[in-house]
């Protein structure tokens, strides 16, 4: 069984760990080359420990991590499942409770940002209602230098 929790302090490593290896799966080849040079270890160890508030993760009976989700206001920022539990309703479950944190937040719908080339993850928001509104290039800073990332901003209304 996994349950789904408010992160802690001593979550946030494995949250780095997860986070590195996810992004590295979803992104690489879709972004400025620069961006996912910068995108290492040790950059997602730096991260995490501000991002404690706004994440909630999800933990197997024997207290591996399995995924996560970051919700800031009405963006549902990152969403991330353990190669291990992919193809399992864990990512569904992760985002209803981002869902539920935007709404209990006092937003009527949410957003997100995708890479346009992740057409895996782009297939799982839509199955799960999510609506693609179009272009939307992301900036990041990562070691002093912007980059822009081809996105798609997806929404959904929330009950």
């Amino acid at each position: 069984m996994t349950t789904i929790r408010p992160a802690g302090a001593a979550d946030m490593a494995a949250v780095a760990d997860l986070w590195h290896e996810g992004w590295h799966d979803g992104h690489a080849g879709h972004v400025p080359d620069g961006l996912t040079a910068a995108r290492t270890l040790a950059a997602f160890h730096e991260r995490t420990p501000t991002r404690v508030a706004d994440t909630a993760v999800a933990v197997s009976d024997a207290g591996e991590l399995l995924g996560f989700v970051m919700v800031v206001g009405d963006e549902v920022e990152q969403v991330f499942v353990a190669r291990a539990a992919r193809g399992t309703d864990l990512a569904a479950r992760l985002l209803d409770e981002a869902e539920r944190a935007v709404a209990a937040g006092g937003h009527s719908s949410a957003w997100l940002a995708v890479v346009a080339g992740n057409a895996r993850a782009r297939r799982f928001y839509e199955r799960q209602g999510w609506v693609d509104e179009g272009d939307l290039p992301y900036e990041v800073t990562a070691l002093g230098q912007t980059f822009v990332s081809p996105c798609r901003r997806y929404v959904k209304p929330l009950a």
